[in-house]
């Protein structure tokens, strides 16, 4: 099975199981290449939010015209900063970013329980760090793109290339089978 991927300079399809690093500067405009990647040959979606909470997440949704009745979210942040939840079947709660287990988790049960094609964003793998340490981030985006083999989905992982030094980038590329980069002029590069 195989997933078209709307994202420009970019292969056109990959195959099911695909996990796809975007490495983007600081400041950069992620949310076009995000919701291009969540809105086209999707059946189910989840967005893994480290960086905002779910009601943004929907929001950003909206504003871009994605699918909101295919979305399911993982809200990391409302939990640990006290904010109002409102529980629903499509938002789930962590306790915070650090709650790596408790994503991994929430990421099986919604692979488990939904059919067809399925896409899963997470945005972002440099906030999760800030929580917790890079070495348990690299095992659970490990664990996630074994799980996206498994139940034949595909994968966005968000990475801001100049929060972490070389090293750090590099050993989260090498996980992957695409990676594309956002430059600080908005052109897009990928290597697949």
């Amino acid at each position: 099975m195989d997933y078209e991927l709307a994202v420009e300079n970019a292969p056109r399809t990959v195959p099911a199981g695909t996990g796809i690093l975007l490495v983007h500067p600081s400041t950069g405009e992620t949310d076009r290449i995000d919701t291009d990647f969540l809105k086209s040959d999707t059946d189910r979606l989840l967005v893994i939010s480290t960086r905002t909470t779910a009601r943004e997440v929907q929001q950003k949704l909206e504003y871009y015209d994605v699918d909101e009745t295919k979305a399911d979210i993982l809200d990391t942040l409302s939990v640990e900063r006290g904010y109002s939840r409102r529980p629903s079947d499509h938002v789930h709660y962590v306790s915070a970013p650090d709650d790596l287990d408790g994503v991994v988790e929430t990421t099986r049960e919604f692979l488990a329980e939904t059919d067809g094609k399925r896409r899963i964003t997470l945005d972002s793998i440099t906030e999760m760090a800030y929580y917790a340490d890079e070495a348990s981030v690299r095992e659970t985006v490990t664990g996630l793109l074994e799980l996206l083999e498994e139940y034949d989905a595909v994968g966005l992982f968000h990475l801001s290339g100049e929060v972490h030094d070389e090293k750090a980038v590099a050993a989260f590329r090498e996980l992957f089978d695409g990676v594309i980069t956002l430059e600080a002029d908005d052109t897009v590069r990928s290597e697949f």
